[in-house]
């Protein structure tokens, strides 16, 4: 498994990318592609399941990144047919340091009508009131993964056929999923009614794709055709195309508004636009609402880069790389003791000390989590010989933790739910602080007229406290949820 480094501990993870195709030879090839777009999405373990009529199906689970397991032609020649479906994972907080590989998706059951794999992006939260029921009645879990859930509630529902079934076990599922399925003929597409996490539909030649992104659709040369509409299912077969079904009551839209702000890779497109172009906007509305006097602006590489850019742009102050990223330290990089352990951050970090000497500085980031690493960024960037350090954060002060598939800290870890921002400002060190509200945050993703305050145009929770689901599990185990105002 690669291990976490400093840097990247102190930001927001998505736990889940999930891809699937149907219609091309060899399709277990063109899903480890669409994986390693996705890469980003989960970098823990990664699996693949195929079906191919004369060995039926076929898996492999690796632990790992996609380059290091699914590029070997011996593990690749395993996985033939027309049909096939991947995800790459983090693994989910209460589980750190515990995962085994039965817990690495896709997972596949048996049915009597025959078998059926899946993958899910999201988080279930009554995971564990359906857990506790159908151990009740007899299941047996083979993973500690929340996923596993809908496989089993697929095996009781009585209903004729897999597509009928899955539509019976969602149902009785709350919280996020974006799930991609397959059966021995279908591949198959569903998004939570509230629309949560992300998935998209593309075609390539005559075969069909699924992803949770569409950069990962460009990376195969696949045609972006549409997202799947939040609570739609699609099943697509090589013989009838893409079949669009609503098994769920229709609510509003509550896409992760986070997806914009970090989450999605910036050649993507979410909502018909460019996510490269809403960072640049947001860094646009930040320099209107935070303006401060400075010579330069530099972003903390790389997720800081379009906001800096768009904040230059709008401010007319000049852009500059302050701080290199260094590409090349991956996750054979051992750190044999305690002082190389402390060095942190400038193990992936550097300061390019020619540009930020006697320089005030704006840094600009897409969020603050712990504090951890922006504390340490301001002491490479005084250290560098700064005059001054003023932050500005491209997304409201995160003050809650997600429970629909991010792996966030506790809330009591969270510097905004303890402290206000000048209390934040001081426990950084750091001349001036800045976060963009949430009003221009939705200005940013082109809500003209800012956030609907008696029914948001996105899932916020994170930095508002509004669950548009109730957190089912974590309030029984003692979460308090934002008192309604």
């Amino acid at each position: 498994m690669p291990p976490s480094h400093p840097f990247d501990d102190d930001k927001l993870k998505e736990e889940c990318g999930v891809f699937g195709v149907v219609g091309l030879a060899e399709a277990a090839n063109f899903v480890a592609l669409g994986l390693h777009a996705l890469q980003h999405r989960g970098q823990e373990a990664g699996g693949i399941v195929s079906y191919d009529p004369g060995t039926g199906f076929n898996s492999a689970r690796r632990f790992g990144y996609v380059r290091d397991n699914f590029t070997k032609a011996s593990l690749m020649e395993t996985l033939p047919g027309e049909l096939a479906i991947g995800h790459v994972r983090y693994s989910t907080a209460g589980s750190k340091g515990q995962t085994a590989i039965r817990d690495v998706q896709p997972f596949f059951g048996e049915f009597s009508m025959g078998g059926a794999a899946i993958a899910h992006n999201g988080n279930i939260t009554n995971a564990i009131a359906l857990r506790r029921e159908l151990i009740e009645r007899g299941s047996i879990f083979q993973s500690s993964s929340d996923s596993e859930c809908i496989i089993h509630l697929m095996a009781r529902s009585l209903q004729r056929n897999i597509v009928e079934r899955m539509k019976d076990a969602l149902r009785r599922v709350e919280g996020a999923f974006s799930v991609v399925a397959m059966t021995r003929t279908k591949l198959i597409g569903v998004r939570d009614p509230l629309g949560v996490r992300p998935l998209v539909l593309g075609k390539i030649g005559d075969g069909w794709v699924l992803s949770s992104e569409t950069c990962a659709l460009d990376i195969i040369g696949a045609e972006f055709i549409r997202e799947i509409a939040p609570g739609e299912m699609v099943v697509i077969t090589q013989k009838d195309g893409v079949e669009s079904f609503h098994p769920f009551e229709k609510s509003p839209s509550k896409f992760c508004i986070f997806e914009h702000v970090y989450f999605s890779r910036p050649d993507s497109i979410l909502g018909g636009r460019s996510v490269y172009e809403t960072r640049e906007n947001i860094g646009r509305e930040l320099a209107k609402e935070a303006p401060v006097e400075a010579d330069v602006v530099c972003p903390v590489p790389d997720s800081g880069t379009p906001a800096a850019i768009g904040y230059s742009l709008e401010s007319g102050i000049p852009y500059a790389m302050g701080i290199i990223r260094n590409q090349y330290m991956g996750r054979t990089f051992i750190e044999p003791t305690e002082q190389i352990r402390n060095m942190g951050v400038r193990l992936k970090l550097n300061v390019n000390r020619a540009l930020i000497r006697g320089k005030r500085v704006i840094l600009v980031d897409d969020s603050v989590v712990r504090g951890t690493t922006s504390r340490k960024i301001k002491e490479m960037i005084l250290d560098a010989g700064a005059k001054e350090v003023h932050f500005r954060i491209a997304s409201p002060p995160t003050a809650w933790p997600c429970f629909y598939g991010v792996d966030t800290p506790k809330r009591e870890k969270l510097l905004a739910a303890t402290m206000n921002v000048d209390e934040m400002r001081e426990y950084l060190g750091v001349d001036s602080l800045r976060f963009i509200s949430l009003d221009g945050l939705y200005r940013a993703v082109g809500e003209a007229q800012g956030r609907n305050a008696s029914c948001p145009q996105y899932c916020d929770a994170c930095f508002s406290g509004e669950y548009p689901v109730a957190p089912s599990d974590m309030i029984e185990k003692g979460f308090q949820v934002k008192a309604a105002e």
